[in-house]
């Protein structure tokens, strides 16, 4: 969706000053764009397909939690859509507090209940007496604990367990910072657009795709796995995910390393292509990390060529 002033307008998982819109604010391919809050990965994803947004921001993986079934199922099912962008974003919780509030002072906690298994341990080693009730989100949290809102027992909160930008937000102050166990925790988050050809190759390439077996048999798995492994490509990431048509029906979510512009990228897909029942392809992108991996002698774009103007010259 374009807005009268030629302004593209993107969707993220809302609500606001969420973990989710501090990563569409990180993202490139967003700068300058209009931001607008989608209660569900569905319902974004709805809004892309339709139209009604230019693309939408929303989490794929957590390195504790693993993926997100939400996002998997949506890229999998439904038209498809391409990931032309992705952000890994560090996990950090903070206790957020109205100015003037002390860390002793803190008796009512309010917060989502993922950030309170996280910060659990924190919250008994530091406020023991402190009672923590659980909400919609670490954003509404933060709001509540801004406009005074009372919880169940009729008093207001006294601190929030929130993203930083909760914060920033809703002019609140952190008394703790990085209280979750789990400090090196990251979440990658992937922009989702309408499909387009893919950007030039970097070097520092990710492709994602699904692979959807023509039957189950023995080996199904494996032959699929060669597919990549004889041209030299490595996998990043591979999860199998029920295709909604029927009990014991699968498919596999695939990242790869490298860009389907790359000979061995491209090789493996026709192979998958000529194996699977059906291949989709979800784009290629460039990595977060920003690493080169290197290349496997023997399947870099020039051994592929040679390869094949060997094959034409013996073909005559």
């Amino acid at each position: 969706m374009v807005t009268a002033d030629r302004t593209p307008t993107y969707g993220y998982l809302g609500p606001e000053a969420t973990f989710t819109e501090a990563a569409a604010l990180r993202m490139p391919a967003v700068a300058g764009a209009r931001l607008v809050p989608c209660a569900t990965v569905h319902a974004a994803f709805t809004a892309v397909r339709a139209g009604d947004l230019a693309g939408a921001v929303v989490p794929l993986e957590n390195s504790v939690e693993g993926s997100v079934n939400a996002t998997l199922d949506e890229l999998i099912r439904g038209e498809p859509l391409y990931v032309t962008a992705e952000v890994l974003l560090p996990v950090t919780f903070t206790l957020l507090v109205r100015p003037g509030t002390d860390l002793a002072d803190i008796r009512r906690i309010v917060t989502h209940p993922v950030a309170e298994a996280q910060c659990r341990t924190w919250i008994a080693a530091k406020l023991p007496e402190a009672t923590v009730d659980l909400g919609s989100s670490t954003a509404a949290a933060a709001e509540a604990v801004a406009a005074r809102k009372p919880g169940p027992h009729g008093e207001p909160y006294d601190a929030a367990i929130a993203a930083p930008l909760a914060g920033e937000r809703y002019g609140l102050e952190a008394v703790a910072t990085d209280i979750g166990e789990d400090s090196d925790a990251l979440t990658r988050f992937v922009l989702v657009t309408p499909p387009r050809t893919p950007g030039m190759p970097t070097g520092s390439d990710k492709s994602s795709l699904v692979a959807y077996i023509r039957d189950d048999h023995p080996g199904a798995l494996l032959e699929i796995l060669e597919q990549f492994a004889t041209r030299g490509v490595n996998l990043s990431r591979i999860e199998s995910r029920p295709t909604g048509n029927g009990m014991g029906r699968y498919c596999f979510a695939i990242d790869v390393e490298g860009h389907v512009a790359d000979a061995r990228v491209g090789e493996a897909m026709m192979g998958l292509r000529r194996i699977c029942a059906n291949v989709r392809f979800l784009g290629s992108y460039p990595r977060a990390d920003g690493v080169h991996p290197p290349v496997r002698p023997g399947t870099s774009n020039a051994d592929f060529r040679d390869a094949a103007a060997w094959l034409d010259e013996l073909r005559g």
